[in-house]
């Protein structure tokens, strides 16, 4: 199966709960409830507030009845000019252009997969003749080191760790010598994620962020923060609270799989104008993919191909 096939099968609930609210608005003139079904359904999708709000003002300004393909056309009309500005470049070009080594803070709370991610990034760009090293810098739980390590040795990548328990600084410093020392051209730093309201998360992080920069200026050149698709709007919360706290620079939203309500990309780049590195339909390191908004309203909201 195909990475957009297996994007189109994890956005297959929401498609199918857009679809269904949008054909009611098919053949006939436009009622409060009607609008009230397609509003709550959208919303229910996690398309976001914004996003339904223009929704409907585009239906209202049109006259009925509506053709079949008149409301589909108007989303997705709608949809690609909100994620087309949530597209960036390969983070690949990206780098090269970028100050060596170019380093990558790597942030999202607990489960979300970020040290999956950060794995998959370094296979990608050792594929693409880039010299990586990766951070072990959740010194909390011993079992993100250890697969940390797992995965550098899968991929040929260099670990620098320290034991569970460390001060992550510490960790993070070593690395960034490590990484200078070595001519690297990426550190991919991984970091702890309990809960995105607990103070001290936030402290550790910009303890980390100021060794970096200290021993790096300029640095980190990414600060990537990792969402789980899952979670619908909670995750626009933990997004909102991390940029406040650290200014992320870029999204990786991971698990877009059939349990995602993937109305929550477009809510994330239109509330909070974030661009959208990376996307992950599954546990595969092909599985995660540079974001492209062509492709997502495809796998939402394919065409519909008129009858014959």
């Amino acid at each position: 199966m195909s990475w957009i096939q297996r994007l189109q099968d994890g956005l297959a609930k929401t498609r199918q709960t857009v679809q269904s609210s949008l054909r009611r608005m098919v053949g006939a003139e436009l009622d409060p409830t009607v609008i009230e079904d397609v509003e709550a359904s959208l919303l229910q999708a996690d398309v976001g507030i914004r996003t339904v709000q223009r929704f409907l003002h585009e239906v209202n300004s049109k006259t009925g009845p509506f053709q079949a393909s008149t409301p589909l056309e108007i989303l997705r009309t709608l949809l690609l000019d909100i994620l087309r500005k949530g597209e960036t470049e390969p983070l690949e070009e990206i780098i090269r252009r970028g100050p060596k080594p170019f380093v990558f803070l790597t942030i999202g709370i607990n489960g979300v997969g970020k040290t999956t991610t950060i794995a998959k990034l370094g296979h990608r760009f050792s594929q693409h003749g880039l010299k990586t090293l990766f951070v072990a810098g959740d010194t909390f739980r011993a079992a993100a080191i250890e697969q940390l390590d797992i995965w550098g040795k899968r991929t040929g990548v260099d670990v620098i760790k320290h034991q569970q328990g460390s001060d992550p600084a510490a960790v993070v410093f070593d690395g960034i010598v490590a990484a200078k020392a070595r001519k690297m051209d990426v550190v991919l730093i991984d970091t702890a994620g309990r809960l995105h309201t607990k103070v001290n998360l936030m402290d550790e992080l910009k303890k980390m962020k100021r060794i970096i920069e200290r021993e790096m200026p300029g640095a980190p050149h990414e600060t990537l923060l990792v969402l789980d698709g899952t979670l619908g709007q909670n995750t626009i919360a933990q997004a909102r609270q991390f940029h406040e706290s650290l200014g992320v620079t870029g999204l990786a939203l991971t698990k877009l799989d059939g349990t995602a309500r993937g109305g929550v990309v477009i809510a994330i780049v239109e509330e909070l104008n974030l661009p959208i590195r990376l996307i992950g339909v599954g546990e595969k390191e092909e599985d995660l993919q540079d974001f492209n908004a062509s492709a997502f309203v495809d796998a939402l909201l394919p065409q519909e191909t008129p009858p014959a």
